[in-house]
């Protein structure tokens, strides 16, 4: 039982270097790097060698010649050779009886994995040349062990025929073939991502480019019409500040693509909503008037916080006030009315309207950067605004009916 609790022991060791990738590289988006291999590899030696494996005091075994062979296969031979100098120095400072017979075994283990790495990256066979070097480890190990010290080899003939060989066989399989798996899923997960990425910049650029092409082909009409009659002053001064508007038009799509595109902050501070709906229902009410809506806000005496980036919460709420009070616009009496409630530990605001309202399909697509109810709109508010909740754990849902109105409830974690 105690030598299989020492292989045991020494088969986790072996596997630092594929637990420590998973748990490193796991939200990273790029694969292991040569100094990984060589810190990952030199903590896994190192234990190795400190929980070795004896029978005899002074004579140790451990799986150093498998980490070293995955040092050379994945971090080149400049990582093996800092390895095999890590393990020369420990090994002179352990010092003891086998001290003389473990550094033949490493110049003649070595020596057979670099013969060996360069045939295993360019063969396909590699699970058989990854058991036939755990193999050779093992055969020069006992071969040199006995040549030097048959008396103690004979004497202590089950636990080397257990010990070495299963270790160094099972171990360099279990560990080359779960790192390179995972490296392949590593590497298909990045290309997936850049592919996505690539493919998104690709949407956004053609969106972008439909949106500002309208306005640019209305002013270079309009501005050709002016060519034509220069004399018309009237009608230059008309076409002028529709000129004007389109260009006005074409900064506003600009800017809200700037807007998607900027990295949110990590800047979470307490706000107060209570306080912040106050200001926007001064900010907004202008608005809401110039389109003949009325703008109504019910909030709590009470403060109610959250964390979270003020000035980025501020444009959520403007988006969806702004996106409210123009749904009502060709709506008569249009009204607009926001309410905050907490329930349950979490604060929740209500933005109702009774506007042109949304069907099934429309409602499904909300959030999409391509996607808006309004004829001039890019959809770009909303896609910010879901972003901003959702990066703080806050979560929006959507209740609305074809010329009735819409009912939004937007979720934030409510700090008590």
């Amino acid at each position: 039982m105690s030598l299989l609790k020492e292989v045991i022991l020494q088969m986790f060791f072996v596997l630092i270097p594929f637990v420590l990738f998973n748990i490193y590289y796991r939200d990273k988006m790029r694969n292991f790097s040569q100094s990984f291999i060589l810190v990952t590899s030199s903590i896994s030696l190192f234990l190795a060698m400190t929980f070795s494996s004896s029978v005899v005091e002074g004579v140790i075994f451990d799986v150093r010649y498998v980490i070293m062979f995955f040092a050379l296969v994945y971090g080149g031979v400049q990582t093996g050779l800092i390895l095999l100098g890590e393990f020369v120095l420990y090994r002179l400072y352990l010092g003891g009886d086998g001290l003389f017979i473990a550094l033949v075994i490493s110049v003649f283990s070595f020596s057979v994995s670099l013969l060996m790495y360069r045939t295993y990256k360019a063969t396909h066979r590699k699970t058989f040349f990854t058991i036939l070097a755990g193999v050779l480890f093992s055969i020069i190990a006992l071969t040199l062990t006995y040549f030097y010290l048959p008396h103690y080899f004979v004497k202590h003939l089950t636990y080397h025929l257990l010990v070495i060989p299963l270790p160094n066989i099972l171990g360099i399989w279990i560990l080359m073939s779960l790192f390179s798996t995972s490296v392949s899923d590593k590497e298909i997960f990045i290309k997936h991502a850049q592919n996505e990425k690539i493919e998104t910049m690709s949407h956004v650029a053609a969106s972008l480019a439909h949106e500002v092409r309208n306005p640019l082909t209305a002013v270079k009409g309009f501005l050709r019409l002016m060519q034509e009659n220069p004399h018309d002053f009237t009608k230059s001064a008309q076409y002028m500040n529709i000129c004007m508007d389109e260009i006005q038009r074409t900064e506003m799509i600009l800017s809200e693509y700037l807007a998607i595109s900027k990295p949110l902050t990590n800047r979470h501070e307490q706000v107060n909503v209570v306080e912040l709906l106050k200001v926007m229902r001064a900010v907004m009410s202008p608005f809401a008037i110039l389109h003949n809506v009325e703008l109504e806000v019910r909030a709590p005496d009470i403060s109610v916080i959250i964390m979270a980036n003020p000035d980025e919460i501020k444009q959520v709420l403007v988006n969806f006030i702004k996106n409210a009070i123009e749904a009502c616009t060709n709506v008569r009496k249009g009204r607009v009315f926001l309410s905050l409630v907490v329930e349950e530990g979490k604060a929740i605001l209500i933005i109702k309207d009774n506007g042109v309202g949304m069907d099934e399909g429309q409602m499904k697509r909300l959030g999409s950067i391509y996607f808006s109810t309004k004829s001039s709109g890019t959809g770009l508010g909303l896609t910010y605004s879901y972003h901003v909740i959702h990066t703080i754990g806050g979560t929006v849902t959507v209740n609305s009916k074809p010329n009735v109105g819409t009912k939004f409830s937007i979720i934030f974690p409510y700090q008590e």
